[in-house]
C-alpha cells in the first residue's frame, strides 16, 4: 500500500470513531483559549510591540542562540524573569513543548528517577521517552502513591537523583496539584521537584507567579507565555547550573532558532503589567468565581471546580462533538476534547474562562450548557 492510501486509511479511521481532528477558525465568544487575562490582544501589548519596534528591537533571531540568534531582549527577559519568579536564573524558549521536551531528556540521568503525575502533560512525557532516566508514574494528585512507587523503587535498588514531574494546574481536569506535600515529599527524598506552571501563571499566586512560588523543596518551574501572559513561548525557572546544563546539553534548545526578540520584549511587557497591576489578577478570579457558581446551577459535575478551567464531561465522543458544534453555532466558541487527548469515556467540554468575556457572557453560556443537558435527558 502507498504511504498516501496507508494514510488516508488512517483519516478514514480517525473519522469513523469522531476522533479526526481539523483547523476552524476562532468565531464566537472566547471560551476555548487560554488568554487568560485577555492580554494577547490588549492595547498595552500592541504598544508594547511598536514600542520596541520603534526602539530597533529585530522581529526575527536569525539563527539559534548559541549562533548569533541571541539578544539582549533574550537576557533582559531571563534576568526579569528569574527575579519575578524568585529563581536563580531562567531560560527563555520557543514555547512550553520545547520546554518540557529539554527539561526531560536533557536533566534526568541514567540511573535516575522520574516520579510523573499520570496526567501530566504530552510535553512531559516527549522528554521522557528521549530519558535514559527510569520512568515511574503515581496515581494524579495521589501523594501517598508517590510515596508507595517512590519507596519501592530505592527498595528495589534505585540511587539515583529523584525528578517528581507534576503540574499545577492540569489542562484537561482544571484542578490543583497538592504542592505542599509534594514538596515535602521531595525534600524527604531530596528530590527536585518540577512543576509546569503553564496554566497557573498569570492567575495564580501573587501578582500571577504561580503556586509553586514559595515551596522549600529543590524546584524547577516551567512558566509558558503563552496562555496567561497572552505571547508565546516558555521560561525555565530554577538553579543556574541545571540552566547552563540545558544551554550545553539541551538538543531542543540548542538547535532550535531562538525565539523572535521582539516577542521577549512582548513577555517582559507582561510581566511588568502582572508585577504593577493587581487588578489582572484579581479580575481573573472574579470571572472563575463566577463560573463555578453557574457551573452549579447548570448542574456539571462538582469535579474540578478550582480553577479557571472547567472540564464538561459527557462520556460520549459523538455527543460531545454535537453539543460543541451546537454551541459554536450559538455563539460560543468551546471545543470538544476527546481520547487520546483525555482518558477513554472521559470525552468532555473544555470550558475555558479568559479575558476575553464578562460575567453576563458566563452566566449565558452555563444556562445555554444547562438547556443542552436537559435536552438531552
Amino acid at each position: 500500500m502507498k504511504a498516501v492510501d496507508r494514510l488516508d486509511s488512517m483519516l478514514d479511521a480517525l473519522e469513523a470513531r469522531h476522533r479526526r481532528r481539523a483547523l476552524i477558525p476562532a468565531r464566537g465568544l472566547d471560551f476555548a483559549s487560554n488568554d487568560y487575562l485577555g492580554l494577547a490582544g490588549s492595547t498595552l501589548l500592541q504598544k508594547a510591540a511598536q514600542a520596541a519596534l520603534a526602539r530597533g528591537v529585530p522581529v526575527g533571531s536569525g539563527g539559534s542562540r548559541l549562533l548569533r540568534g541571541n539578544h539582549p531582549e533574550h537576557d533582559a527577559l531571563e534576568h526579569e524573569a528569574a527575579a519575578f519568579f524568585g529563581a536563580e536564573t531562567a531560560l527563555f524558549m520557543g514555547g512550553g513543548f520545547q520546554a518540557n521536551q529539554a527539561i526531560f531528556s536533557t536533566l534526568p540521568a541514567a540511573g535516575d528517577l522520574v516520579l510523573y503525575d499520570a496526567l501530566v502533560h504530552a510535553s512531559a512525557h516527549e522528554g521522557m521517552r528521549a530519558s535514559r532516566a527510569d520512568l515511574r508514574a503515581f496515581r494524579h494528585n495521589d501523594v501517598g502513591d508517590a510515596r508507595k512507587v517512590l519507596s519501592e523503587w530505592r527498595s528495589n535498588g534505585g540511587l539515583g537523583q529523584v525528578w517528581i514531574a507534576v503540574e499545577s494546574v492540569y489542562s484537561m481536569e482544571g484542578d490543583l496539584a497538592p504542592l505542599e506535600d509534594l514538596s515535602s515529599l521531595a525534600c524527604e527524598f531530596e528530590a527536585v521537584l518540577v512543576v509546569d506552571e503553564a496554566h497557573a501563571t498569570g492567575v495564580f499566586g501573587a501578582d500571577g507567579k504561580g503556586l509553586a512560588h514559595d515551596l522549600n523543596a529543590d524546584l524547577l518551574t516551567l512558566h509558558t507565555c503563552g496562555k496567561g501572559l497572552g505571547v508565546a513561548g516558555g521560561l525555565i525557572c530554577g538553579p543556574r547550573v541545571m540552566i547552563d546544563t540545558l544551554i550545553n546539553r539541551a538538543r531542543p534548545f540548542i538547535f532550535a532558532t531562538a525565539p523572535s526578540p521582539l516577542n521577549a520584549a512582548l513577555v517582559r511587557a507582561a510581566l511588568r503589567e502582572l508585577a504593577g497591576n493587581n487588578k489582572l489578577v484579581a479580575a481573573a478570579h472574579k470571572r472563575l468565581r463566577h463560573a463555578h457558581n453557574m457551573a452549579r446551577q447548570a448542574g456539571l459535575p462538582d469535579i474540578a471546580l478550582n480553577s479557571q478551567i472547567i472540564p464538561a464531561i459527557l462520556g460520549d465522543e459523538a455527543r460531545t462533538m454535537a453539543m460543541a458544534e451546537a454551541l459554536q453555532q450559538q455563539g460560543y466558541d468551546i471545543r470538544g476534547i476527546r481520547p487520546p487527548t483525555v482518558p477513554k469515556g472521559t470525552s468532555r467540554l473544555r470550558v475555558s474562562i479568559t479575558g476575553n468575556v464578562t460575567l453576563e457572557d458566563i452566566s449565558a453560556l452555563f444556562s445555554t450548557i444547562a438547556s443542552h443537558q436537559s435536552e438531552a435527558a
